[in-house]
């Protein structure tokens, strides 16, 4: 670096330079990444252009970013769409993170390979907008060699005056290093999460890992970073709100988040075991294989879905007139998801209403997200219109998530572009949105399917779905699976040439799509089809009596809900009341804690919905793999043995006391309150203590019943204790399994082992119903293991006298304990808990189970 800052770049390659107007690529013509030139190389080997650190070199090896020591990051991309090649006839030189020299070898490439197989070669050398450079002096329209002057840059005179006003404006100066336990690193949900918390803070927050540096209010850009469970991240925040924001972001990233935190799937698409994700046999003649996104089968005729072709025209009409068009564009957009999500969240809420929903919360947190703003914005400033603008930036970052190791992250990619196209539609009037009209019993297929598309449709003329492309675990595979809608993607290219109107049979069980089968194989299937919804029919009828054992053995089985609309279903399915109602639905993705008559208000609906039936109210179940905006938890090595549960509530008792009188005011004579995490009876002790006084307080003279769930061995050790002391007991089973067996919950690679079946967790469970029988209480199972059919029996024959499931498997979980007597579920439990292992216990209750569907009257 030259005095006052002045950087020479020399040039990385040899070739002819050249204005970035000859990038056959808008984002770099546009400079929506920054400004620089263009080299057109003559060899094969990409040099230092300075010296710095390289902060950036993705998987793909087609790029760099080198950071000088003034601070200023320059790209160096070899060719166009080069991405797209995953690394190949590229080899890396260097590693992220490591210092270079100028002239230092970055980089070797293939240049007959890329000349054959990439967009372009010219390769663009670009001062990054956000480093704070100019350039003053480049060497343009010309050969150069290798080490020969290529530019020269400065601080540009705006930013050098701001630092020191800055620099007294940020006393507040912060940083903390974290690691990241978020089960699949930071994808899409976390991302929006985490961005949003910072929306009233007065901070320039920005998260560093792997090299490079994100906003961290930027949704896209936190995705961008790649981060996966397990990394150590550094969050630097300056400015007022600096320490307040790093206690945020540090505790959330320290919690995992359970399975179900992100846009979850349905019961049963979540319970899928992980082998059914791949083709389990090979293609049938005339068939393709996939993968399972919704698992089914159905029977219909092929209609092709496309996406619409959307022109945009490249020169704008004027700075103030096209940004006024964008904003006009995405307050549309906007309006439109909010309609949606009131919409799904009201009255005759589905389960697939409420995955739409979150869908259209993460689409809305795109829509506000700083780098797509800021890129479009950038674009339009240079004469762009505002639908090329957005569609470049959108692009770019869908560019950068699809370049990522990650598969759950570049699916995400897939949310952008339908963003892309929803702002390009409402730009353009809305006109290209009309969808077709729908044949009965219609298999859409698609390349890759978007959320927005699928919601269009007309669910009730849909069998299937098929995608050429795409993930299980993309929005549009989690809400099709919401749905109930069987789908396969991945089915590869030669699905989108199937003609219109073509018979198919969609086998979402083996992962195969049979073309033209037949007509000898069509009536099979679709007799197989009838048969099954026959039986599911059967089931769900029989589920909305009370159930009994073959003997006729009283065994309630009721539902874990977490909103009104899961409430709605599980009456559809047959249970019998809400054995666990996770109130944190009120407290999450907000910025205060929902007031007193906001809770009373929801308690009072699901209670008007279950109308006789009982009402299990969960205190606020916090920390842990739940941060709260509002409550300044602080940072925890491992948040799984820290503030959670009850200890939160004690810890907060004016929440604690808010919630409590909330949940006094229910009018319903079947209101219970169950305390989470407790460990010890002085908990429950201080509990009662509050609750008595508040009841006095309120002029309330019916008692209310508090229970206890048993989640920890010291609770369930202490059952007998506990028993004595509370008015019943509910085991969740999730975290008694995870505390037992010392496996997180949220580890990646101890997921196949931690099973509620292990005969350790048994004896616990047994040990409990025991002590719970000894003094006359009631005792549940709320947790994981009551959503299983397989594990009704069992469960019956320890002593449990209540399951509380997830409300999709309520039907088969009374049609399993209808079909044994109270005796063969004791004998049954007595040869679990001689197993030596899970798997064991597994073996023994597949043995044992009749045949799938089998209902007694």
């Amino acid at each position: 670096m030259n005095r006052c800052g002045t950087i020479t770049l020399l040039a990385p390659l040899a070739g002819w330079s050249t204005s970035l107007d000859e990038a056959p690529d808008e984002v770099f013509a546009a400079r929506m990444l920054g400004d620089g030139l263009a080299i057109d190389p003559t060899a094969g080997t990409l040099y230092a252009p300075c010296d710095g650190e390289i902060v950036v070199l993705p998987a793909s090896r087609h790029a760099v970013t080198v950071r000088a020591p003034g601070g200023c990051e320059i790209l160096l991309h070899v060719g166009i769409d080069t991405v797209a090649l995953a690394g190949e006839g590229f080899e890396a030189h260097v590693r992220q993170g490591a210092q270079v020299r100028a002239g230092d070898a970055l980089l070797s490439f293939d240049l007959d390979f890329l000349a054959r197989r990439a967009k372009s070669l010219l390769t663009p050398v670009i001062v990054t907008a956000d480093s704070g450079f100019r350039i003053v002096r480049q060497s343009l329209g010309r050969a150069v060699a290798v080490g020969e002057f290529l530019l020269e840059i400065t601080p540009r005179a705006d930013v050098a005056a701001a630092r020191p006003a800055d620099a007294a404006a940020d006393v507040a100066d912060t940083s903390r290093r974290v690691t990241v336990t978020f089960e699949h690193g930071i994808h899409a949900r976390p991302a929006a999460l985490l961005a949003g918390s910072l929306k009233t803070l007065a901070a320039d927050v920005r998260i560093a890992a792997r090299g490079r540096e994100a906003n961290a209010r930027s949704t896209v850009a936190l995705m961008a970073l790649g981060v996966q469970f397990g990394d150590e991240i550094e969050i630097r925040a300056t400015g007022p709100d600096a320490p307040k924001a790093v206690s945020k972001l540090a505790a959330a990233l320290s919690a995992p988040v359970r399975p179900g935190a992100a846009v979850s799937t349905t019961p049963a698409a979540s319970m899928v075991p992980a082998g059914l994700l791949a083709p389990a046999v090979p293609a049938t003649s005339g068939g393709l294989n996939g993968v399972i996104a919704s698992g089914g089968l159905a029977v219909g005729t092929a209609l092709q879905l496309r996406r619409p072709a959307i022109r945009v025209s490249e020169a704008g009409v004027g700075v103030a007139e096209e940004n006024a068009a964008l904003d006009r564009a995405r307050a549309m957009v906007r309006a439109r998801f909010e309609r949606g999500a009131a919409a799904e969240a009201g009255s005759d809420a589905t389960a697939g209403a409420e995955v739409a929903r979150g869908i259209a919360v993460a689409h809305l947190e795109l829509l506000d997200d700083p780098q797509l703003l800021g890129g479009a914005r950038s674009a339009i400033a240079q004469g762009r219109s505002a639908g090329f603008a957005w569609r470049a930036a959108v692009r770019e970052s869908a560019a950068t998530l699809q370049a990522l190791a990650d598969a759950r992250l570049r699916e995400r990619a897939e949310d952008l572009l339908d963003l892309e196209s929803l702002v390009l539609l409402a730009l353009d009037g809305g006109g290209a949105n009309a969808l077709p009209k729908l044949p009965a019993q219609a298999i859409i297929i698609a390349r890759e399917l978007l959320p927005s598309q699928l919601v269009g449709l007309d669910v009730t003329r849909v069998a299937g779905l098929c995608m050429a492309a795409g993930g299980a675990t993309s929005h549009a595979s989690i809400l099709a699976a919401a749905i109930g809608i069987p789908a396969l993607v991945a089915l590869g290219p030669g699905v989108l040439g199937v003609p219109d109107g073509t018979a198919l049979v969609l086998d979402a069980g083996r992962g195969v799509l049979e073309v033209a089968p037949g007509e000898v194989r069509l009536a099979a299937a679709r007799a197989e089809v009838a048969a099954r919804a026959a039986q599911r029919s059967v089931l769900e009828a029989a589920a909305q009596r009370e159930c009994r054992t073959a003997d006729g053995t009283r065994i309630e089985v009721l539902a874990n809900i977490g909103s009104l609309a899961e409430a709605q279903a599980a009456l559809r399915n047959g249970a019998e009341g809400c054995g666990l109602l996770r109130t944190e639905f009120l407290f999450l993705d907000r910025q205060s804690p929902p007031t007193e008559s906001e809770q009373s208000a929801e308690y009072q609906r699901i209670a008007a919905t279950l109308g006789e039936r009982p009402l299990t109210i969960r205190t606020l179940d916090a920390g842990g793999d739940k941060p709260i905006d509002y409550l300044p938890l602080p940072p925890e090595q491992n948040p799984a043995l820290g503030l959670r549960g009850v200890r939160t509530s004690l810890l907060y008792p004016q929440l604690l006391r808010t919630q409590l009188r909330a949940v006094l005011a229910v009018r319903s004579r079947h209101c219970r309150l169950l305390l989470p995490m407790i460990t010890d009876v002085d908990e429950i002790h201080a509990v009662r203590g509050l609750l008595e006084e508040l009841r006095g307080e309120l002029g309330r003279r019916d008692p209310l019943s508090v229970g206890v769930m048993i989640e920890t061995p010291a609770s369930a050790v202490l059952a007998d204790r506990i028993a004595a002391v509370a008015d019943f007991l509910s085991i969740g089973t999730n975290d008694l399994t995870q505390y037992t067996l010392a496996m997180d919950r949220g580890h990646p690679r101890l997921a196949g082992r931690l099973d509620a079946l292990h005969p350790a967790v048994l004896r616990l469970i047994a040990g409990t119903a025991e002590a719970a029988r000894a003094h006359g209480r009631h005792v549940a199972v709320c947790g994981g293991l009551a959503s299983e059919p397989l594990a009704a029996a069992l469960l019956v024959g320890l002593g449990v006298q209540e399951l509380s499931a997830v409300p999709a498997v309520i039907p088969q979980l009374k049609a399993r304990i209808g079909s044994v007597s109270l005796d063969e579920c004791r004998a049954l439990a007595r040869q679990a808990l001689q197993e030596h292992s899970a798997a064991g216990v597994r073996t023994l209750l597949a043995r044992a189970a009749p045949p799938e569907g089998t209902v007694r009257a």
